[in-house]
């Protein structure tokens, strides 16, 4: 399975909305400009997402777009399978081999397990490698 720039791009704006929660609605033109992204792309993007009841839009002068939910409720997994649809990095076919029907179910399993183990707020949070974190004082 490969995750094409739909997915990407969306998890680009939903991690954009879970960093600005709280601080009311974010324009779509805002997200593009920050992350160097298409407006009229994300356009494309933000509808399904907004079906899906993962975001509100808010019309008006200082109208954009806001979580529908808390950013912790909201997993990778919830934003891939609403842009890309199943999660399913090949085909099982019931006539296969199977050692490799069994080796195709385990691959699945495991990139489920990570983007719906993955939240969103997490993601907002995460600031590169953490070893670089420490800060120490002699």
């Amino acid at each position: 399975m490969k995750i094409s720039t739909k997915g990407r791009y969306g998890l680009t704006i939903m991690i954009a909305l879970a960093k600005k929660q709280g601080e009311g609605p974010i324009p779509l033109k805002t997200i593009a400009k920050d992350h160097d992204l298409s407006e009229h792309y994300l356009e494309q993007l933000i509808a399904p997402l907004r079906n899906a009841g993962l975001v509100k839009s808010v019309r008006g002068a200082y109208g954009g777009y806001v979580l529908a939910k808390d950013a912790e409720e909201i997993t990778a997994g919830d934003i891939i399978r609403v842009l890309e649809g199943p999660i399913t990095p090949v085909e099982v076919l019931e006539d296969e081999e199977p050692a490799k029907r069994e080796l195709w179910i385990k691959i699945r399993d495991a990139v489920k397990n990570v983007l719906d183990t993955t939240t969103l707020q997490y993601l907002a949070d995460f600031e590169g490698d953490h070893q670089d974190a420490y800060m120490f004082y002699i």
